[in-house]
Order: C-alpha cells, then sequence, then structure tokens
C-alpha cells in the first residue's frame, strides 16, 4: 500500500527534464554568435540604404536595418548601455553638463534620426549619408568588441530589462516617433528572448516551466502582430503578458538557483512593475550605505522635523508650510508667495535622479540645502539648523540613538527618508493592473492606452512612476522644453530653467519632467502654476505645446504636431490620470 501511495504521488508531482547540462561558456558562445550575426546583418542592410535612389526603397532598407537592430537590442541594452543608448537616441540634442567648465553638446546619430531625415519634406540625400556612415561605424566598432561574458543572473537580468523596455517604453512609441513601427519592433525583442530561452532550454529542471515559457513568449508575439498602434491595448498587454513574464522570471532564478550578487533599480523577483515592491529605493539614494538608511524609525524623526516650523530662521515656515499632504504635498497656489515656481508634489520624488525644477539638485538631501538657505523659504544655513536641533533634547536623543549624532547631513537625511517613504503604488490604477481588483471603468482603460499611445504622454511621463526617470535602467531624469505659456497665457514664459544653471543655450526652457502620479490633488499645473485644470494642459499638449500656439522655442523637445484628441479622448484620458491618485 505505501508504494502505492508513493506512486500515485509520484505521478502528480511536476515532471523534470532529464536534459544534459551545457558549459555556461557554449551557452553564452551561441548567444553571442546570433548577436554578431545580427550586427553584420544590421550593417549590411543600412549600407544598402545608400545603394538606392528612391526614397521608398530607402524607407524599405531602413525598416529592414531597424528591424536586425531590435533583434539586438536586448543584448547591446543590456551589455554596453551607452552605445545603445547613442545608436537609438532621439533627434534632439545631447547635452551634458558636469560643471560650469565640462559641457558637452552632442549631434544625435543613429536610428531615430535617419528615420526623421528619411520623412522630411525635402529629403537631404546627402545628410542621410552621413548619419548612416556615422551610425555603421559605431556598430562596426561594437562587433569589433563584441565579447560576451554572461552567467545565469545576467541572462535573467537582460530577459526583465527587455520585457521592461517594451511594456514601459517601447509600446509607447518612443523611439519610433514617426513610422510607428513599435509594436513590430518588440515583436523582433520577443523573437531574441524566445531564442535565448531556447538556449538555455537544458538549464530548465521542471520542463512545464520552459513549456510556459515557449508558449507566453509565442501568445505575446502573435498579439504584437496582430496589433496596430492606435488600438493596441496596452493594459491588457502589460496585465496579461508583461506581468506574466515578470513571474516566469522569478520562478526561472528558483528553478536554476540562482543567487543575485546585487540589486540594480528593480528589486529582484519582482512580479509587476507598478508596486511598492517594483523598485529598489536605494538605488536612487546615494547615501543607502549608511546603516538602517532607511528604517521606520529615521523616517518618523524626518516626518517630525518635517512639520517643525522651528527649522526656519523666524520660526513661521516648515516643510509642511508649502507642501500639505491633503495635496500629495503641495500648496493649491501657483506660485507661494515671494517664490518663482509652483510647489512640487512629493509622493514619488525619491524615484529620480535630478531634484528642483532645473535639476539643479542631484539628491533630496541636496535639494534640502537649497530650502533652508533660501531667503524667502527658511532664510537660514546649516550651522543654524544644527544647532536649533540640538537645543531640543527629544531631537538630540532621537539622533543618538539613530545616528550617533546630530549633524546637518543627518538632519537632512532624517527629512529625505520621510519624503523616500511617500507615495506607496496604492491607487485604483495599480489595483486593477496587479489583478487585486476589477474596478477600472472603459473609460478609464482607454485613457491609460491613450497615455501610453496616441496621447504620446508616456513618451515622457514614463511608467510606473509616470514622471522623467527612463526605464529600464533608471539612471537619467529627463529635462523637457514644451513652451510654456506664461500666466497672461499670451506669451512663452521668461522663466529659462535649467539654462540659469551654466548659462548653456541649448538649456532655454527646460524643465524637469514630473510624475503624473496623484495629479488630481496637484493643481495649479506646469512650472508657474500657469493651467488649473487637467482640460487645460491636455489641450495646450493637444495644441503642440508653445510652437503648436506660435510660441518661438528654441529646441523645444515636445513635437509641435497636433495630437487630435477628440472631446471623448479628452475626457477618457483624464480620467485614467485620475485613477493614478494613491488612496
Amino acid at each position: 500500500m505505501c508504494l502505492f501511495l508513493v506512486s500515485i504521488i509520484s505521478c502528480k508531482q511536476e515532471k523534470t527534464t532529464s536534459y544534459t547540462k551545457v558549459d555556461n561558456k557554449a551557452l553564452v558562445a551561441k548567444v553571442e554568435e546570433y548577436y554578431s550575426h545580427h550586427i553584420d546583418s544590421c550593417i549590411a542592410l543600412l549600407e544598402e540604404i545608400k545603394t538606392v535612389d528612391e526614397v521608398s526603397e530607402k524607407i524599405k532598407k531602413y525598416k529592414l536595418a531597424r528591424r536586425a537592430f531590435k533583434l539586438i537590442e536586448p543584448i547591446l541594452a543590456f551589455t554596453d548601455k551607452e552605445n545603445y543608448k547613442s545608436l537609438n537616441a532621439p533627434n534632439i540634442l545631447k547635452v551634458e553638463e558636469e560643471d560650469a567648465t565640462d559641457i558637452k553638446i552632442r549631434n544625435p546619430f543613429g536610428f531615430q534620426v535617419i528615420e526623421e531625415l528619411l520623412h522630411e519634406d525635402k529629403v537631404d540625400v546627402i545628410k542621410i549619408k552621413k548619419t548612416v556612415k556615422v551610425t555603421v561605424n559605431r556598430l562596426k566598432l561594437i562587433r569589433a568588441n563584441n565579447t560576451l561574458y554572461l552567467k545565469k543572473y545576467h541572462v535573467l537580468w537582460l530577459l526583465r530589462d527587455q520585457i521592461a523596455r517594451v511594456a514601459l517604453v517601447g509600446i509607447t512609441g518612443f523611439d519610433s516617433p514617426i513610422m510607428r513601427q513599435s509594436l513590430k519592433e518588440a515583436k523582433a525583442n520577443y523573437k531574441t528572448m524566445l531564442f535565448i530561452i531556447n538556449t538555455y532550454k537544458n538549464e530548465f529542471s521542471k520542463e512545464r516551466l520552459y513549456t510556459v515559457w515557449l508558449n507566453e513568449l509565442q501568445a505575446t508575439q502573435k498579439m504584437l502582430q496582430k496589433a496596430d498602434f492606435k488600438s493596441f491595448n496596452r493594459y491588457i498587454f502589460i496585465k496579461k503578458h508583461a506581468h506574466k513574464q515578470l513571474d516566469l522570471l522569478t520562478k526561472t532564478a528558483k528553478d536554476w538557483k540562482v543567487e543575485f550578487p546585487l540589486t540594480m533599480a528593480f528589486n529582484n523577483n519582482i512580479t509587476s512593475f507598478f508596486s511598492k515592491e517594483t523598485l529598489n529605493i536605494n538605488f536612487f539614494n546615494d547615501y543607502h550605505q549608511l546603516e538602517n538608511a532607511m528604517s521606520e524609525e529615521k523616517k518618523a524623526l524626518g516626518k517630525k522635523l518635517f512639520n517643525d516650523k522651528n527649522l526656519s530662521k523666524n520660526g513661521i515656515m516648515s516643510c509642511a508650510t508649502c507642501h500639505n499632504k491633503d495635496k500629495a504635498f503641495t500648496d493649491g497656489l501657483a506660485v507661494f508667495p515671494k517664490q518663482k515656481r509652483n510647489t512640487p508634489t512629493l509622493p514619488y520624488a525619491a524615484y529620480q535622479q535630478t531634484f528642483f525644477y532645473d535639476g539643479r539638485a542631484g539628491s533630496l538631501e541636496g535639494q534640502i540645502v537649497g530650502v533652508v538657505e533660501n531667503k524667502n523659504e527658511f532664510h537660514t544655513n546649516l550651522e543654524n539648523l544644527t544647532e536649533t536641533v540640538k537645543k531640543d533634547s527629544v531631537y538630540t536623543k532621537s539622533f543618538a540613538s539613530l545616528y550617533g549624532k546630530v549633524t546637518d547631513f543627518n538632519i537632512r537625511n532624517a527629512i529625505a527618508n520621510y519624503i523616500r517613504g511617500l507615495g506607496n503604488f496604492s491607487s485604483k490604477f495599480d489595483k486593477n493592473i496587479n489583478q487585486k481588483e476589477n474596478t477600472l471603468t472603459i473609460s478609464e482603460i482607454n485613457g491609460f492606452n491613450l497615455f501610453m499611445g496616441k496621447a504620446k504622454c508616456a513618451t515622457c511621463h514614463f511608467p510606473p512612476v509616470f514622471n522623467g526617470t527612463v526605464p529600464p535602467n533608471f539612471t537619467e531624469t529627463e529635462v523637457e522644453s514644451i513652451g510654456v505659456p506664461s500666466l497672461k497665457g499670451t506669451e512663452l514664459d521668461d522663466d529659462l530653467g535649467a539654462y540659469n544653471l551654466f548659462k548653456t543655450e541649448e538649456r532655454k526652457y527646460f524643465f524637469k519632467t514630473s510624475t503624473v502620479r496623484n495629479v488630481s490633488k496637484t493643481s495649479p499645473y506646469m512650472h508657474n502654476g500657469v493651467y488649473k485644470t487637467l482640460e487645460e494642459v491636455v489641450d495646450f499638449y493637444n495644441k503642440g505645446g508653445g510652437q503648436g500656439l506660435g510660441y518661438h522655442v528654441p529646441n523645444q523637445t515636445l513635437p509641435p504636431d497636433k495630437l487630435n484628441l477628440s472631446k471623448k479622448e479628452i475626457n477618457d484620458l483624464i480620467a485614467f490620470m485620475e485613477a493614478l491618485t494613491d488612496e
């Protein structure tokens, strides 16, 4: 009887594979061969653009070259991030400002530039040839130095990054602004991911897990193959496919017995892009090496400091004076008295790489210095701030316990850690896309699909935080020039934004892209508070920003073309944004 029961139990257990394990070097060599082959194809197809005369034929060659590029993208973007970014850069000047003595302005090249050149009213053949040549030379350089060093955890990170790149950036049309080939190109990405899973077939101990992977990747390709850019249901794609693939990655890590040596921007073993557990807050925190950097006790201390008016020179202002928690930590004013710009929201502020509207601070701790020293805010200095805190015996005791002593940095770190704890991905949208409830209306789902598609919002407000920090690496927070009107509404606002940092001409009117989360509570909008309603904001974008309104906006990064959103589409878009309000 015991043997009989064991037999039954064994039959019910999941079938394991009997594959022969392959040496990791051999697996990586196979991936490298695939990678090299498609780099060669990409180079050859780009070269062919110069050999045909008709623009229509050049476009055909470009499409084929672009597909080859998308086949190598999952590998290239992971193993050579900077070259990938250059080859896939938008057709705008790249400005790099380390300090006033180190400012670099680079002309873009690569696929997006070629795509736009091919679709100009008057095609500049010479310029196309030059851009193709630079692009080919960069690919040849990559080809000559393409030895891959991949361990199993690298492979899982590579797959995760590409799943994120497609779901959070690719399907928005971010890197195919003219031809809108993003969905077909995503299918090419998935072909490479399928190749990688097949290459590592023998690493699976559970045959069923490998089979589920195959079925899922094939189903995803099928959905993308049939997709139309305007009508594609991005909500379902992420909810039913991207999130399922994240879950499969988690199961694969366990099946392969992978131990991750560290955590990047994404936490390891995530199963959703829209969860409090998705992003590693320490990745965005310069001071995460501090012991218990994000402890609840430090956040509680920070909250007390945040609400303490005694920290200001005259004892009349605290952080909470401008950042009201009932208004998602804004103040409801266009501009706070004697200030120049609108009070920004604080939830999710931690998930960015630059701070203030002009990006002049590199951390929350650094931003707090600006508040302390601003004569229209705390109007004091770090030394006086420290002495004020030291005079309070309760504070002194808390700092002694949590930090060892009171210093200006420790004060700022405590406040910053409180801010880092704001924003918990608890909105109606988050709960629905994570399948915790089924309450989103058709209008709200349509609004998300518009936000991620036709309305082009997500090409600047990147999910999951819906701010300017670019996934999947999250190492850059974008600044944009969109041409915001003055409060009079008849001319371009005279605030020069990021230009004021180093007087870089190409940075005039550039401002950091803020989060759209909790936007229903953060009116008025824009850096100067010019718009009181979301309807006004959407109308501004619908008309093509400042240039669409007829203003002279040098280097505007927002396309000046009208979006042609209908009244219903505008209502749907706003309904979605309102669904991003946290509990």
